[in-house]
């Protein structure tokens, strides 16, 4: 008879029991997945493969996702919003980063090597700390950071520049995503017509929507007013 009522109570209390997702959403709170806010933005997450400077995944990408905080995803959409009306749509290729991913990149520099006609072609592999294109640190860690081009809706505008990213499908911006190189700074001069234009395009529409150019990478942006101006994170990049 115990046994009896012990197996109606196990019966009762499963019927009652909430059904849990498979897998738990491992974001902390105030982070999202920009799919969930802006799932036009393009993305291109070229860590959590081998198209980047390093040839290979970097630590604490496990799915090429973007995940940033919920007020910079919310600004981005602003942008992606704003520039949509002209056929135009944001690329993004890198958005928050694991500390664990900015420490991997640093101990990859500090093995040495020569220069990458791709990637770093006037530097060394061992000198790109020392010359500021990799960081001890990131802000992208902070998750208000976001690299980011433009390129035409329609799919239609390919270039393929002689460094950096060379098939991102972007707008012509003199370079490509993470060319190490005085090339990439904003206000580089000189550059084509076309390249200038849009590099004013970019940093214009994203100032608009909030957010602040680094000077010496076009395609770096910062939320002005970022909820965790002094916190890094260290969760991994996942798609759940």
């Amino acid at each position: 008879m115990r046994q009896a009522i012990l197996r109606v109570g196990f019966y009762a209390l499963t019927l009652v029991a909430p059904v849990l997702p498979a897998h738990a959403d491992p974001l902390p709170a105030g982070f999202v997945r920009l799919a969930d806010i802006a799932p036009s933005i393009r993305q291109d997450i070229r860590y959590a493969g081998t198209g980047n400077f390093l040839h290979r995944k970097v630590n604490g990408y496990d799915t090429p996702v973007c995940v940033l905080t919920l007020q910079a995803a919310q600004a981005l959409a602003g942008v992606q919003q704003a520039i949509a009306a002209k056929g135009l749509t944001l690329v993004v290729f890198d958005c928050y980063r694991p500390a664990r991913a900015v420490a991997d990149m640093g101990e990859w520099t500090r093995n040495g090597g020569p220069p990458d006609p791709q990637w770093y072609p006037r530097v060394r592999r061992g000198d790109l700390i020392a010359k500021g294109y990799v960081g001890e640190l990131s802000t992208h860690s902070r998750g208000s950071t976001v690299d980011v081009a433009i390129a035409r809706a329609d799919g239609q505008s390919v270039v393929k520049p002689a460094c950096g990213a060379i098939d991102a499908g972007t707008l012509d911006f003199g370079t490509g995503f993470d060319c190490f190189d005085p090339t990439s700074e904003t206000a580089h001069r000189p550059l084509g017509n076309e390249a200038t234009a849009n590099r004013k395009l970019l940093v214009s529409a994203m100032l608009a929507g909030g957010f602040k150019n680094y000077a010496r990478e076009w395609w770096h942006f910062t939320l002005r007013h970022e909820p965790f101006l002094t916190q890094r994170f260290d969760f991994p990049v996942s798609a759940e």
